[in-house]
């Protein structure tokens, strides 16, 4: 099994909430009673579809968990569908404060987090990466971008801020890459997000390089696939965010998270590595291989629980349903929640648009007809992405509503859970409208 069947954390091509049938009337959606209650509950009654799709993926025990959020406007809480166990050999439920493994999911937090400080003027959207980390100075640009290490030319333009953030700055990526630059990648220790202790067949053992900054230095030394500004190919290049932040901030990568998103956004729950006192809130992480359900990553023995070597701004962190949420809530607030404000309205604003250089072929791509912004897929007035584990989270700021869905299981293209939950929520939503008109 190709690497990128097991990790590929691309989302459904289709776009994270359909424009169509929804948007008349979207904004007074959060009217709704149950969309007004104190505290979460489960409100399967109002989603029926959703429900009805997450049981029976529970019930069929395809999967251990399906636990999807809905959250309308500031509202306190998110309300819940769905549910599980934290395993399927243990009887523990799931709830808002279970762990799950986010991967990609986490690339949002970092592009958030450099909007942050492109908003501050300590960092430029369109500035040189060459300027922060000069061993990017003079890339060069495969020919054939699974060719030959040997045969480059000289990249036309420098990589700069925005391309990082939107995966057009011609980076390769471990799950990504073809031949002998996948090859390197590995050799080089120029990992991602972490998948197991266990050794998984037909992949190679990488010891991933040690630290962020020899990461970065190491990549700096290998060739681009593309030329920068010209495609759109999913990267690393959120990953080399992590190491930009922390030149420009003078702080460690997670402790930049950790003051500057994490703890004025209440999110309690979210790290790069779970702490031994809270290991028995994580899920366990489930491979799906020929229709066959098998431990790929049980909690108890989780590579999670170790710190890791890399800590990877593009699929490192572990966080809850609820953390997830209040960062969701956070933007659905344009920067401000409870009061607090995180970024300012326009850093998110021009973070959930679509950044992607006007010079970008994006013809064949996962976002073609749609737009990239800082570290999420933007279509409209939609922004979000997806985690390898089969995780998604977005906000429609049309509609006032953010939303999450939490599951465990590798590949995500195994099950089309994210093709079904949009279709079912759209079915909802679409009888929600109806009752209230009808009311």
């Amino acid at each position: 099994m190709p690497f990128h069947e097991i990790a590929s954390p691309a989302l459904s091509r289709r776009s994270l909430f359909h424009r169509t049938a929804l948007l008349a009337g979207g904004a007074a959606m959060t009217g709704l009673p149950f969309g007004r209650q104190l505290l979460a509950h489960d409100v399967a009654e109002n989603w029926p579809n959703v429900a009805a799709m997450a049981n029976r993926y529970v019930s069929e025990r395809k999967l251990a968990n399906l636990f999807l959020t809905f959250g309308w406007a500031q509202e306190d809480h998110a309300h819940t569908v769905g549910g599980g166990t934290l395993s399927l050999a243990k009887p523990d439920r799931v709830d808002e404060n279970s762990l799950y493994r986010i991967y990609s999911m986490s690339k949002p937090i970092t592009g958030m987090a450099a909007m942050i400080l492109i908003d501050e003027g300590k960092l430029g959207l369109d500035q040189p990466l060459a300027e922060i980390l000069p061993a990017f100075r003079d890339m060069q640009v495969l020919v054939d971008p699974a060719g030959s290490l040997d045969n480059t030319v000289p990249a036309n333009r420098p990589i700069t801020i925005r391309q990082l953030l939107t995966h057009t700055s011609g980076l390769g990526y471990q799950i990504i890459s073809k031949g002998p630059l996948q090859a390197a990648y590995n050799e080089q220790g120029l990992v991602g997000g972490r998948v197991s202790r266990m050794a998984i067949p037909g992949f190679p053992a990488v010891t991933p390089a040690p630290g962020l900054a020899v990461w970065a230095d190491r990549l700096a030394e290998l060739p681009l696939m593309y030329q920068p500004a010209t495609k759109w190919s999913y990267s690393c290049s959120i990953d080399l965010l992590g190491r930009v932040i922390e030149v420009v901030s003078g702080m460690e990568f997670e402790a930049f998270l950790k003051a500057r998103i994490f703890d004025p956004c209440g999110m309690t729950s979210t790290w790069m590595q779970v702490p031994a006192s809270e290991a028995h809130r994580l899920t366990d992480n489930y491979g799906v291989l020929g229709g066959n359900v098998f431990p790929l990553d049980p909690a108890a023995n989780s590579i999670f629980l170790d710190a890791p070597e890399v800590a990877a701004g593009g699929g490192g962190l572990v966080s809850s349903p609820r953390d997830y949420d209040r960062f969701l809530r956070m933007l659905l607030g344009y920067g401000t929640i409870d009061g607090t404000v995180v970024m300012s309205e326009n850093a998110v604003r021009v973070g959930v648009s679509d950044l992607v250089p006007s010079s970008v072929d994006l013809t064949g791509s996962w976002i073609e007809g749609e737009g990239h912004g800082a570290g999420g897929r933007s279509k409209g007035a939609t922004f979000g992405w997806g985690g390898a584990a089969g995780t998604l989270g977005a906000v429609d700021f049309d509609l006032n509503l953010r939303t999450g869905l939490f599951t465990q299981y590798m590949p995500s293209e195994a099950y089309p859970i994210r093709d079904e939950f949009l279709a079912a929520m759209e079915a909802d939503l679409a009888a929600m409208r109806a009752r209230k008109k009808a009311a």
